[in-house]
């Protein structure tokens, strides 16, 4: 069976469509990249935003008019909550839930898995990956009015470690040089056994017991780290960047929000991992346009992340979502004023990454390199990412996809780091130093 797979959406759900790409393909199926070619359509779909949602249903219908033979398995979020919406669509023939969603390619094929008591196959890194997104917690016990994800993924649940520690060492042995952790909570992994510590935990058994070149943590709330956590990238195989979702910048608003941390301890967290980790590069989400956003509280917001020491921001306009406590609230901001407030941030945040890359301008750095744009006389004109998750481009007279390289990073320009690479050999995969 030939198989297309899509996702909408964020990195777990990224991470669950690698997943099953690895177990359509050690079951003997193919993955394919045109519509037309497909047997069978996988989409991973999104409800964060009403954009999102539309956008699942778009791929949807394109998949069915590119090939109306092929039938469509439709997952996610957006399949949890809306599940009859869905199933309505032209050629989809099952709706799995995502309770169910780690048993779908079992449903679809018919076959048994255990992906992992077979040989990693030649063709991983070509699904078009150096990086793998593995999946170590899924749902949140976090209540943010907001949020449809709490009400699509359910209460937090972990992975045992063991289990975690099989599959990246599978993908390691199939030739990925980084290994993602990701979940809808991923800080709190481990709550749900007992366990505070836990990600910390996870993390020393992935360094201690696999030889992944790196590791890096996906996004995490704030209030589930202590300062003494950033103590673990002595290591040097953890990538230098976090993501922490801050979405407002103003008390008033985080509460309405009812998000667990305000200006002072979000300012005092970002501090301490800034003086643990040289070089660290902190991203975080904001929200604009949330119920009751006025003009001075979004202009709090604003000062207090001009003031703060991020590489850059990921910027959302409020999107109402049904059965979620601010869909509820009084006081909706406009389209338009969503739009103008999220422009000014989106300004701000080319000119933090811009900031964030002059730093690094000089230095030395791990590149991983993933992608070859073509050639010229001097070479192959390669891209990757930093490990503080910086694109850098180069030129070099070698192909360097899924080759990690210490190079000297160069000046910044539209949106990556010019890089010189030094020395392959030379190149750091493990180890601490």
């Amino acid at each position: 069976m030939k198989v297309r797979l899509r996702m909408v959406g964020c990195r777990l759900n990224q991470s669950e469509i690698d997943a099953m790409a690895r177990q359509f393909s050690g079951l003997g199926h193919e993955i394919v990249d045109s519509p037309a070619e497909a047997d069978h359509f996988v989409i991973n779909t999104c409800a964060v935003t009403s954009e999102a949602a539309k956008t699942s249903r778009k791929l949807i219908r394109d998949f069915h008019r590119a090939n109306p033979a092929g039938e469509t398995t439709v997952t996610g979020c957006y399949a949890q909550i809306a599940p009859r919406e869905l199933g309505q669509l032209p050629g989809v023939g099952r709706v799995v839930d995502n309770g169910s969603k780690s048993q779908l390619v079992s449903q679809i094929t018919g076959q048994w898995i255990d992906v992992f008591d077979s040989e990693p196959h030649e063709r991983e890194v070509a699904f078009g990956r150096t990086r793998a997104f593995v999946k170590v917690q899924d749902g949140c016990d976090n209540a943010c009015t907001f949020c449809v994800t709490t009400i699509a993924r359910g209460a937090g649940r972990s992975r045992p470690i063991g289990e975690v520690l099989r599959e990246i060492n599978y993908l390691r042995q199939a030739g990925y040089q980084e290994a993602v952790l990701t979940g809808v909570h991923l800080g709190s992994y481990g709550h749900d056994l007992g366990d505070r510590a836990g990600l910390t935990r996870l993390v020393k058994a992935l360094l201690s017991d696999t030889d992944m070149p790196r590791i890096r943590l996906s996004s995490l709330e704030p209030w589930d780290l202590a300062p003494d956590f950033f103590a673990l990238w002595e290591d040097r195989r953890l990538c230098r960047h976090l993501h922490l979702p801050l979405q407002s910048g103003c008390d008033a608003t985080l509460r309405r929000m009812r998000r667990h941390t305000s200006q002072r301890e979000f300012r005092s967290l970002v501090k301490a991992a800034h003086a643990a980790i040289p070089q660290l590069r902190v991203t975080t989400d904001v929200i604009v346009g949330f119920p009751g956003e006025t003009d001075g509280e979004f202009d709090q917001s604003e000062r207090f992340i001009r003031s703060t020491d991020f590489g850059g921001l990921h910027v959302f306009r409020y999107s109402s979502r049904p059965g979620t406590p601010a869909s509820r609230m009084r006081n909706q901001i406009a389209d338009p004023v969503k739009k103008a407030r999220a422009a000014r941030l989106l300004t701000l945040s080319k000119e933090m990454e811009a900031r964030f890359a002059e730093t690094l301008r000089g230095s030395d750095n791990d590149v991983l390199w993933e992608r070859v744009h073509g050639a010229s006389p001097e070479g192959y004109l390669v891209s990757g990412y930093t490990d503080n998750y910086m694109r850098a481009r180069a030129t070099h007279p070698r192909d360097l996809t899924n080759v990690i390289t210490s190079t000297k990073l160069g000046a910044y320009t539209d949106g990556a780091i010019r890089g010189t690479v030094k020395d392959i050999g030379a190149a750091r995969v493990s180890g601490k130093g």
